[in-house]
């Protein structure tokens, strides 16, 4: 009797145990310190997470990097739950203040992003994609859309009602560095 219940006993516990499913920034911490695990000065800051973003079992997690060779950069990072395990799918980046303006995941689904730091931009889209802007800092804010469709235009909206599609490289900024 006493050995059924031991084994009873270890059944519950392990399939408690089981049960205790990783959350989404569980996940992302320990990703983090794995990846940079030899790092020194390396210091990373979560910033917004949203589960669901695209279909069930999948999240995104919007980061910021403080990194003393390349300084701080914005990274977004496209996650997926299979088989009750989260896998980091892929990653886009960008520096403020960057000639480079945004960047799309070169596959499905394509989240478009980039960081911001006009404060005249209220509104941004990426085809007819309405942008999550998130404010980061003081004069930091970062947009993400997410869309179905490859290559569409970004438009960004100001606070006057004027619209400006918005190329993904300002070559003009670009040359003046």
């Amino acid at each position: 009797m006493r050995n059924i219940c031991t084994a009873v006993l270890l059944c519950i516990v392990t399939l408690v145990g089981c049960s205790i499913e990783q959350t989404l920034e569980e996940y992302f911490h320990q990703k983090m310190k794995q990846m940079h695990k030899d790092e020194k000065n390396f210091s990373y800051s979560l910033v917004h997470t949203e589960l669901n973003a695209v279909h069930e079992n999948d999240g995104i997690v919007v980061f910021e990097e403080h990194n003393n060779h390349q300084g701080d950069q914005i990274y977004i990072a496209y996650l997926e739950k299979e088989e009750q395990q989260w896998e980091w799918k892929r990653t886009r980046g960008a520096k403020w203040n960057s000639p480079v303006k945004w960047s799309s995941m070169n596959q499905p689904p394509y989240i478009y992003s980039g960081a911001i730091s006009d404060n005249s931009i209220t509104e941004v889209y990426a085809g007819n994609q309405s942008a999550k802007i998130i404010q980061v800092e003081e004069d930091k804010r970062f947009w993400y859309a997410i869309s179905s469709i490859k290559d569409v235009k970004v438009k960004m909206v100001k606070e006057d009602g004027s619209e400006e599609f918005m190329e993904e490289i300002n070559y003009e900024e670009l040359e003046n560095q």
